[in-house]
C-alpha cells in the first residue's frame, strides 16, 4: 500500500510548502490541506485500495448496463 507522510513546514500564498520523509521540500496546493492544519502538523496520503476497487466496480456495471446487447 502506498503511503506518504509529511510535515508542514510553512504557508506561502495558496501553497503549502511541505518537507517529506527523505527531507525533500514540496508545495501542495493549500485548497488540498484540511484548514485547520498548521506548521509542524504531520500529514499522510494513503491509497484507500477498499475504495479504489469500489468505484472500478461501480463504474464497470454502469459501463455494462450502458453496452449491453
Amino acid at each position: 500500500m502506498f503511503n506518504l507522510k509529511f510535515v508542514i513546514d510553512r504557508f506561502e500564498g495558496d501553497y503549502t510548502v511541505v518537507e517529506l520523509d527523505n527531507k525533500t521540500i514540496a508545495e501542495i496546493p493549500k485548497i488540498l490541506i484540511p484548514k485547520d492544519a498548521k506548521e509542524g502538523d504531520v500529514l499522510e496520503i494513503r491509497v484507500d485500495v477498499e475504495e479504489t476497487e469500489k468505484r472500478k466496480n461501480e463504474i464497470n456495471n454502469l459501463m455494462d448496463d450502458l453496452f449491453e446487447d
